[in-house]
């Protein structure tokens, strides 16, 4: 074996591990996601993508190709209330959503295709997170008709750290058998350290019905990443035909029990 090779070949695997443990998400979070009689009326929307368990890099964003809100069976288009911003000199986006009729808020987003060199590869994460207002809890459920989506079972708000999210993993609308699904939480501020790469990004099989399930361990944000190829090639920057990376993404929150133990008062069932 040529002494060359022996050099190349450890650069080689650590270029591959570095890919293979940066999980692209496109990050779509809400200031809130359950809004009460008592809280405002409208919702601050960040919008980034990037690698959120490690909270960097930061990739550029183009001009999303949608971004409205879904309630009551319809959709609007919020693309106006876009402010692009710059972070680490890349272009993210905020928002301000007015809350209107009590019920689920479905926040959707397509964005612009996303080239990615060391994949050799575009990427297209149409994602959502559901808001509820006032209390009604209906529509959390509604599809928004993505080439790929997924379909919760479990509401994605008001949930226990520890708690079980499912979801069905639907292509074109119908169950995309044994699909792979990869989860990362959103690290704000890096609280969490990792024993190795191998944590930075779960990786999930959906079923023969596209069906999968994760418990969350800890409070806060998670992504739910469903990720199929694109039927169609499109030129990359040099012309050439390249593959495309389809994603369908959801996020929901966790939050931890907290307050003093009830204890039954005295003679009362247990």
């Amino acid at each position: 074996m040529k002494r060359g090779f022996l050099v190349a070949l450890p650069v080689a695997i650590a270029v591959l591990a570095a890919r293979m443990a940066c999980a692209h998400f496109l990050v779509l979070l809400p200031s809130l996601d359950v809004v009460e009689a008592d809280d405002p009326r409208t919702v601050e929307v960040g919008i980034a993508f990037t690698h959120p368990m490690q909270q960097g890099p930061v990739m550029e964003m183009g001009q999303p190709r949608q971004f409205g809100a879904m309630a009551h069976g319809r959709k609007v288009d919020l693309r106006g209330s876009l402010q692009p911003q710059k972070v680490e000199g890349k272009t993210t986006y905020r928002a301000t959503v007015q809350l209107n009729r009590p019920g689920d808020h479905v926040l959707y987003i397509e964005p612009a295709p996303y080239w990615e060199p060391a994949e050799e590869k575009w990427i297209v994460h149409y994602t959502k997170v559901v808001v509820d207002f006032m209390g009604a809890e209906e529509g959390w459920d509604q599809l928004l008709g993505f080439p790929v989506e997924i379909e919760p079972l479990v509401r994605p708000y008001g949930l226990w750290t520890g708690n079980t999210f499912r979801g069905i993993v639907r292509r074109n609308g119908a169950p995309a058998p044994f699909a792979t699904v990869e989860v990362e939480y959103h690290n704000e501020g890096r609280r969490i350290a990792t024993p190795n790469d191998a944590f930075i990004t779960q990786v999930i099989k959906a079923d023969a019905g596209g069906v999968f399930s994760y418990s969350m361990p800890r409070a806060g944000w998670w992504g739910f990443a469903a990720l199929v190829d694109g039927a169609q090639k499109i030129p990359d920057p040099k012309g050439n035909l390249a593959d495309v990376e389809l994603g369908g993404l959801i996020w929901v929150k966790t939050v931890d029990m907290q307050g003093p133990v009830i204890h039954p008062a005295a003679g009362a069932n247990p």
